[in-house]
Formats: C-alpha cells, structure tokens, sequence
C-alpha cells in the first residue's frame, strides 16, 4: 500500500491571473488522489469579490486564507505590519505598474522584505508546514524564506510560472532601477538553489537555467492541463450568450473605472452575427501585446473577404500596463473589438462555444493555458511562437503560429483563419484531439505526484542557511 503524503502548497498571491487557475487545479487534482493529504496556503482579498477571496476561489479544499483586506487600509499596504493571525502585507507583483497599489517585488527595502517573512513565518506554523512530507510553493516569492525558518527539514519543490522570470529578465536588463533589485534578484536565485526540484512549463527549462544559475537535473518539466469534464465542445446560442455577457451583465471597464462601465447595446449582436468570433483570454499586462492584437485586426478587417468581430476576455478590475485596450480601441476606431470583462474559469468553455478562434499573441508566454482549453473545447488557436504556445501548436495542423512581435505574420495568420472555414474547422478538429491526449489535468496531477513524491523520499542532506531580515 503507498503510504499517504503530506503536501502543503502554498502561493503568496491572491487569486487572479493564470497561475491561481493553475494552483487550483493541480491542488484538486491532488486532494482527489487517495494517496495525497493536501493543505493549501493561499493569499486573499475579501474587497473584490469570490474571484479573489481565497475561501470561495478554493472552495472544496483544505484551504488556510491569508487575507490582504487589513493591510489595504494602512498607508504601505505592501510593507503593513501584520499583527492579527490569518493576515499579511499585501503581495508584492512581479510586473512593474507605476501608481500600482501592489508595488513590484524589486522595489521593497529590507523592512518591507522582513514583514513579509515575518507574517508568512507564522502562518506556515498555523498549517503545520514542519510536519509536512514536501512543501510545493508556486512562483519564488518570501513564502521560500519563511520556510527555510518553520520547516527546515522538510524539501521544497517549487513551481515556476514564468513572471518571476520575467521579473529577472528585466533586472538583468537594467530595466529596474530600484536600489533593491540586485538583493531580489540574488534572493530568487538563492530560493531557488535551495529547492530541491523546479517544475517549469514545457519550452521553459532553458531560460530558467540561465536566469536562476541552475543545472539542469534540478528541473522538472510539467505542463499546464484542463479539466476534460468542463472543457469540452459545447452547443450554445451564440447570440444568448453574447446579449448576456455583452448586453446584459458587461463587466468591461474603462481606465480607472469600475466592471461594467463599459456597455453595448442590442444593436452589437448583430455585429458579431455577421461572421467568425476571435477571443482573446487573459490580463492587460505588456507582455500581452494587446495594442499589436489591436492594430492587426484593424489591418486584416482590410484584407478579409467577410467580416469577424474580436472580443477581448479579461483584464483583472483595474490592472493594465501600457495603453489600455479601450484606448487603443478608440484610437483604432474599431466597432467591432469589444471588452467583455473579467470571467472566471468556469465560465470560459461556453465562452469559448461562442467563438471561432482563440488569439494569444504574447511576447513571452510562459505555457498558454487557455490555448489548451480552446483546444479541448474544438476552437482553433492562432499564438505567438514563444516559450509554451511552441511546444503546444503544431502549425499548420493544430492552429497557427507566427513569430513574435510579427505584425504581417499576425495580420495574415488572422485573414486566413477567418476567410478559410473550412481549414479553421480542420485545424480545430485536430487541436481537440491532441488536447486529450496531452493536456488533461488527471495525467498532470498523476505526474505531479510522482514528483513530489520522489522529492520526499530523495533529500539529500543540506544545511539551510536563510538570509537575515
């Protein structure tokens, strides 16, 4: 009989953003395995709603919240002493947003730093981390310091997501000019050594090794997946979902304003009737490339022999870098583009039932995890070739790829998806199938297991020796 394993997993960030879909999955994948006792460690905001309240966007596991709320109030949010159990400065972001209330990573000093280990120190011995089999801790932030302090001896695997190394590009590239980015910088690399084993995204694992300094037996490869009871083809009525989600309920948002400042009238599904629907899924960061999304689908309604509408899903309340899309919307004059707002994972398969083709045009895409749940739901992809998306797209046989920041190879990669029906319809019936053989989240969570498992059972002896705060 395997003997039972216990994991605490833990993620100093709040729910938003793809890597919180991603903890979610793989800890229910997890917990839904006999031989895994799992306990989830998870940053929370109780201001915004159940998509970022920890309690509902992990609703069904063994879940300890650690809530942001208080510190929102004080002047430093990010530096806020956190005297109340169950509390803890806000998270720091890895994305440098000027004016942003969660300031980047690189610009905390040291007394910011010590908060941070301090209040996670003493929720990691609320969970009882020192008696866990193996620590699994998504992205390399100061959860790994207050470790090293509570649960010494118990190995850490961690989880990389492709921003902390985003993060690091941009230090190494002097694009950073905090006095404290070096220290950050030589504390990500230190977390990492220290981690006995790191999973990254398949098309990742060189990039990491060069940024974090590491060989490359201490990596582990591990795709993202999709759940193939959610994600699967769907009939729906295009024009109900749309009046609903566009019309109805919007949850678009101007600069500075609130969910549903953004609104269109009855007259907008006629629009989207007239031919295919592109969606773009995801946040308004710069590595994004919204604006190019942009001007390229002003350029291919040109060239196109019909007519298509793209439909923007996302955008966390609030978060942008660069020109905000309705911005460039305006600036473009395109009727035709449209912000949806902020949708939950769970509402993305009829979403995608909606469309006709998924657009992910990122400079440096760490997986792509929507491009697999496009797949699963038989919508063809259309991405960047960069880091995950390549080794996720057959070109030409399961969507399209064009190099990055390639805006004629966009431009025509989009006429041909939208004027050639009967290749997008091909493509997107091979994408459906290599999703289920790839990409379920049952496999990846098998397969998680095992690496956790092996890490417990294979340390080999090291002495921890954490940095001062």
């Amino acid at each position: 009989m395997i003997p039972s394993l216990r994991v605490v997993s833990g993620t100093l960030f709040y729910p938003r953003g793809g890597s919180a879909y991603v903890a979610r999955a793989l800890a229910r994948g997890l917990a839904a395995r006999e031989t895994v006792d799992l306990t989830l460690l998870s940053g929370s905001r109780r201001d915004r709603g159940d998509l970022s309240d920890a309690r509902a966007f992990y609703a069904g596991l063994d879940v300890h919240e650690v809530d942001f709320t208080r510190a929102l109030a004080t002047a430093d949010p990010v530096g806020a002493p956190a005297p109340e159990p169950g509390t803890a400065p806000l998270q720091p972001s890895y994305e440098d947003r000027g004016g942003a209330v969660d300031r980047i990573f690189a610009g905390l000093d040291g007394a910011a730093y010590k908060e941070q280990v301090l209040a996670w120190s003493r929720e990691l011995q609320a969970v009882d981390a020192g008696s866990a089999d193996v620590l699994h801790l998504h992205h390399l932030t100061p959860l790994h310091e207050a470790a090293a302090r509570v649960a010494p001896g118990v190995p850490v695997v961690t989880h990389l997501h492709g921003t902390e190394l985003l993060m690091l590009e941009a230090i190494a590239a002097g694009e950073l000019a905090s006095p404290h980015a070096a220290a950050w910088r030589r504390r990500l690399c230190r977390w990492a050594s220290d981690s006995e084993r790191l999973i990254v995204a398949p098309g990742n694992r060189r990039r990491a090794m060069r940024l974090l300094g590491l060989e490359r037996r201490r990596f582990a490869d591990l795709p993202n997946g999709f759940d193939p009871v959610a994600f699967r083809p769907l009939e729906v009525n295009r024009r109900a979902v749309w009046r609903r989600v566009l019309v109805e309920a919007p949850r678009g948002w101007a600069p500075g304003e609130e969910p549903g400042s953004i609104t269109y009238g009855e007259q907008v599904l006629d629009t989207i009737a007239r031919g295919p629907v592109i969606l773009f899924v995801g946040r308004f960061t710069s590595v994004k490339r919204l604006p190019l999304l942009l001007e390229c689908f002003a350029a291919a309604k040109a060239r196109m022999a019909g007519d298509a509408t793209l439909i923007l899903v996302g955008g966390h309340p609030g978060e942008w870098e660069g020109e905000h899309p309705a911005d460039a919307i305006a600036r473009l004059g395109l009727d035709d583009a449209l912000l949806a707002g902020w949708h939950d994972q769970s509402e993305l398969p009829e979403l995608l039932a909606a469309a006709d083709l998924l657009v992910l045009p990122s400079a440096r895409e760490s997986f792509g995890q929507v491009l697999v749940e496009a797949m699963a739901c038989g919508v063809a992809p259309v991405a960047a070739a960069s880091l995950g998306p390549a080794h996720i797209i057959d070109d030409g046989r399961t969507g399209w790829l064009f190099d990055i920041d390639d805006a004629d190879a966009l431009t025509r990669a989009l006429v041909h998806a939208v004027d050639d029906g009967v290749e997008r319809r091909r493509r997107a019936a091979a994408a459906e199938q290599e999703a289920l053989e790839r990409f379920t989240w049952p496999a990846v969570a098998g397969r998680l297991e095992r690496i956790l498992r092996s890490t417990a059972t294979s340390v080999p002896d090291r002495a921890d020796v954490p940095d001062s705060v």
